[in-house]
């Protein structure tokens, strides 16, 4: 089998919501079709959000149903924090050093979706 192409897919009750997110935290771009957004970065296609409008948030960190999350790696905490609050995430753990040499703290896109922001080797 030849793989021409991998897309990284999120299910969301509002694609507007859902994909202006993602891409103003990848610094990227939206296309936009009637039940699918693509999120783009430097050209490339980097994401992809489908309409679900019955999406269930998956719970974090046991809760059903928990599907996948991306780890973001960062060079500053406070500023990454910052951006990603202001563009409608939520904080789920916040790290125990924040200070720390390497580290990560967990938050969830606005569908629910976790992320982390990780620092560090």
């Amino acid at each position: 089998m030849e793989i021409i192409r991998q897309v990284l897919v999120f299910d969301a009750p509002d694609l507007h919501t859902e994909s202006t997110f993602w891409a103003s935290l990848l610094g990227g771009t939206v296309e936009a079709e009637d039940d699918w957004h693509t999120i783009r970065v430097d050209g490339q296609e980097v994401l992809g959000v489908q309409l679900a409008p019955n999406h269930i948030p998956p719970q974090w960190p046991d809760g059903q149903p928990q599907q996948l999350h991306l780890d973001l790696m960062i060079e500053d905490l406070d500023e990454a924090h910052a951006e990603a609050m202001a563009l409608g995430a939520s904080l789920l753990q916040v790290s125990p050093d924040p200070k720390a040499a390497h580290g990560f703290q967990v938050y969830a896109d606005p569908a629910g979706h976790p992320f982390c922001l990780c620092w560090g080797d």
